[in-house]
Parts: structure tokens; sequence; C-alpha cells
């Protein structure tokens, strides 16, 4: 009876090992090619927002650029209806978008 049961629990044992083998080896190839797509794909960059009172003011700032931008596009928009007209004023907003930012906020884009 002990031999019976010795025998089987080798059985069990072999049966782990070639299995912790065989996931070894999965394991090993899995790094292997995500070390080869590493190599072939760029990382790509992050852009981390940066914190603080000075960042939020800013991007407080940009949002009231952008509605104001915005709400002369609309203007200009229902006001003259004309594509030659809200073209030419959305280049002359595209234009004085960094002079207003720079006199009305004292700072440079």
């Amino acid at each position: 009876m002990s031999k019976e049961r010795a025998r089987r629990r080798a059985e069990r044992e072999a049966e782990r090992a070639r299995a912790i083998q065989v996931n070894q080896e999965r394991q090993a190839r899995r790094a292997r090619r995500r070390a080869s797509l590493a190599r072939l794909v760029p990382r790509p960059i992050r852009f981390y927002r940066q914190g603080g009172l000075l960042a939020r003011r800013h991007r407080a700032q940009n949002a009231v650029v952008a509605l104001g931008f915005l709400i002369v596009q609309v203007i200009a928009w229902l006001m003259w209806g004309s594509l030659p007209v809200s073209f030419g004023v959305l280049i002359f907003s595209l234009l004085l978008a960094p002079v207003v930012v720079t006199l009305a906020f004292d700072r440079r884009i």
C-alpha cells in the first residue's frame, strides 16, 4: 500500500514539475516577445499636467481666450453669414489671439 502511495506521489510531483517547466517556458517566450516588440515600437511621449496655482490660472486664462475666440466666430457668422467674411474673421482672430493673451494676461504664448 505504501509503495503505491509513493508511486502516485512521485507521479504527481513529476506532473507538477512538468507543468511548472511548461509555465516557465511560456513566460520566457512571452517576455522575449514583449522585449522584441518594445524595441520595435517607440514609446509614446506622455505629457503630464502641471499642478499648482499658476498652472490652474493659465488653464483658466486659456479657457477664457478659447471661449472669446468661439464667441467672435459665432457672432461673425451670425452677423454676416458670408463664407469669405467669416474666413477673414477667422484669420484675423488667429493672428490677434497671441496679442490679446500677451496684453490681457501679461504672459507670452
